[in-house]
Parts: C-alpha cells; structure tokens; sequence
C-alpha cells in the first residue's frame, strides 16, 4: 500500500517529476513553434521576440497554453520585432564588412590591429544589446527607440546579468561547434535547444526585469501561478 501512494506521489500531477516532464514538453513545443515561423527569414526577429516572451512566461509559471502564448506575442509584436532583426543584422552585416575591408587595406599592422580591436568591441555591444532587446521587446509595450536605449543601459547597469546571458547563449554554441556529438551533431537544438536558451535567458532577464517591474518576479514553484499579468 505504502509502495503505491509512493508511486502516485512519484507521478501525480503536482509531482517535481510531472512539472519537470510538463515544462520540458512546453519548451519542445515551443522549440517547434520557433522553428517553423522563423522559416519565412525576414520575420526571424519577430519569431526571436516571440519565442523569448513565451519563455519567460514559461520561466515566470504564468504560460497556460504554449502555443497560444506564442502565437499572440507573435501577432503582437510582428512589425516591430521583424524591424528589430533586420536592424539588428543590418548591423551585424556592417560589422562583417568593416573585417573584411580592414584585412585588405594597406596599413600598418597596428592600425589593422586597432580596427579590428574597435570591431570586436563593436561586435561585443551589438550581442549585449540584441541579448536584451527581444525580450524586452518582448515584456515591455515601447517603441523601437525606447527598446534599444533601454536595452543599451540596461546591458551596463547589470554586469553580472549580461556575462551570464552570454555564458547561457555561447557555450551552447561552443560545445555545438567544437564538440558536435554533445548535441547529436545539432538534433537537439531542432529538438529544444533554441527553446532550451531561451528558457534559461528569461530566468535571467525576468530578475532584471523585475527591478524595474516587480509584478514580473519569478513565482515559487510551490505557489499558485500569478494570473495578474496577461
């Protein structure tokens, strides 16, 4: 009798086990929808805010519907994410030609050093500011302008916060490229990888962002989800 309450306890719907099993087939779920919208390219950076919104909901336990929730926040924010991304690459893009024209100018080597210290530091804001913004694009109802300025102080002001999205977001592709069996050689990311990041991305954003806005504040896994916010 004992063996079996044990086993219910182990497998009922409240169970540690059951909410680990629910939240891995959210971020799969989840995972699916990125993939699928991001087909269309020129949307990937609405499908980047989209994906970022829902995870942080799933990380705040406020995501009753996966699928609904993504597809709202798509919806939602299409025009300004997909501004976002192209933006975003736009100048990703300049910085990729500003190292290729730098390499083949003919000028001393400490100058060539130089320009390509000022592009990595360049290319190293840049990540910062797109590790924030989609999210908050994703959190806050601002316009572009205000996404970005906010995203560029806020990159600053959280040091810590900012050397742990990049460790969450580079080491995933580190050990993707360097140790490709790791993650199958990529399976995992089709699987859950992007959702993966994302998840872990929003633990970190929603505490900064609840500085700023408290109601956004992680919900203790044995308390009630907070319905407060939609």
């Amino acid at each position: 009798m004992s063996s079996t309450s044990g086993s219910a306890g182990v497998f009922g719907a409240d169970s540690p086990l059951m909410r680990f099993l629910t939240r891995v087939a959210d971020l799969m779920i989840l995972n699916l929808l990125f993939l699928a919208t991001s087909l269309p390219i020129i949307t990937l950076g609405a499908s980047l805010t989209a994906l970022s919104g829902t995870a942080m909901r799933i990380a705040r336990g406020e995501s009753e519907s996966t699928s609904g929730d993504y597809l709202r926040a798509l919806r939602r924010d299409l025009r300004q994410g997909t501004v976002l991304g192209l933006l975003v690459a736009g100048l990703g893009l300049v910085l990729a030609a500003w190292w290729v024209v730098a390499g083949g100018l003919n000028v001393p080597d400490l100058v060539r050093l130089l320009l390509y210290a000022v592009c990595c530091i360049l290319a190293f804001r840049l990540t910062l500011v797109a590790l924030y913004a989609f999210p908050y694009l994703a959190t806050f109802d601002d316009d572009l302008r205000t996404v970005l300025r906010n995203a560029r102080r806020m990159s600053v002001r959280h040091a810590f916060a900012s050397l742990a999205l990049l460790a969450v977001t580079g080491l995933p592709v580190v050990v993707t490229v360097f140790y490709p069996k790791v993650t199958v050689y990529g399976l995992l990311w089709f699987l859950i990888g992007f959702a993966g990041v994302a998840f872990l991305v929003g633990i970190v954003l929603t505490g900064v962002f609840a500085t700023y806005a408290p109601e956004l504040a992680l919900v203790p896994s044995d308390e009630p989800d907070d319905p407060a916010r939609s």
